[in-house]
């Protein structure tokens, strides 16, 4: 099969008319869905795509090959290409306006998405765990990051870690008393998901903070917190997608903070007296 991926005379949409007698009645389901979403797709996990077609992954996946792509995410990047070529032509305001409407975008539509419920069991089950265990990788792990910075300020027991090793070895350690927080995107980054699998097995409680309700990592998830600043594989690490996880990270430890208020603001002037003293 000749791989296009890389020739720039073919996009994607001109690739599944030329295939488009050759698809079966499967593939033909997720032509028309394409086409009729073509702005949507980018933003869909592969879980999501196969759902909404009412056809198998390994559908999806073939159907991606036969058009020439290594697999689904190739097939997204090209995808994410030609909307990049679309909006360039048919763009009005300058790049500031369209990062400050992104930005705000992304916090309302993730507030949108909060469920109460859920929130308060993620905060209820962090607050009473022995030790909380934050991963995330590349951009997701800045998050976790400034997570932990946060939970430490009022005394939290919490680590974040970023090599996807480390992950998988900190997973055989955990047990009942471990809380997993696990960032992710897309819910599909495989180290993620192999090592909050591995944390399940020992009995650890799992909370995902996602932009998908159906991934890899959700299926393993007691609480799943979703967030709503879908990025396509051009803007992967983009500070819009942060905002978003950022805000449901705020909500969380405001709620920690505020169950314990006397306690988390003794802990934090200690913080800050502490700190002081490496000023000048």
């Amino acid at each position: 099969m000749v791989n296009r991926f890389n020739d720039n005379n073919l996009n994607l949409s001109m690739l599944m008319e030329q295939h488009k007698n050759k698809f079966t009645k499967s593939e033909l389901k997720l032509y028309n869905f394409i086409t009729e979403n073509f702005e949507n797709i980018v933003y869909q996990s592969l879980t999501e795509m196969a759902i909404a077609c009412h056809v198998g992954e390994a559908t999806v996946l073939r159907f991606c090959r036969k058009l020439g792509y290594k697999g689904y995410q190739e097939f997204k990047l090209a995808l994410a290409r030609e909307l990049s070529i679309r909006e360039k032509h048919g763009n009005d305001g300058t790049y500031i306006d369209k990062v400050r409407n992104n930005m705000i975008q992304a916090v309302d539509d993730t507030y949108k998405l909060v469920d109460d419920d859920h929130l308060q069991m993620a905060i209820d089950k962090i607050h009473d765990a022995q030790s909380v265990v934050v991963y995330g990788v590349s951009s997701s792990g800045i998050a976790g990051l400034d997570m932990q910075n946060r939970l430490m300020r009022i005394g939290m027991n919490i680590e974040t870690i970023t090599d996807s090793h480390n992950q998988v070895i900190r997973s055989n350690s955990t047990n009942r008393e471990t809380v997993i927080i696990a960032i992710s995107l897309t819910g599909s980054t495989k180290d993620i998901v192999d090592a909050v699998k591995t944390a399940k097995s020992n009995g650890a409680a799992v909370i995902a903070i996602t932009n998908y309700m159906e991934s890899p990592l959700t299926s393993y998830a007691d609480i799943v917190l979703l967030t709503s600043a879908k990025e396509n594989p051009l803007d992967s690490g983009s500070l819009v997608s942060k905002i978003s996880q950022l805000f449901v990270i705020d909500l969380l430890c405001t709620g920690i903070t505020m169950k314990n208020y006397e306690g988390a603001k003794q802990i934090k002037e200690q913080v800050a007296q502490t700190i002081s003293e490496k000023l000048y």
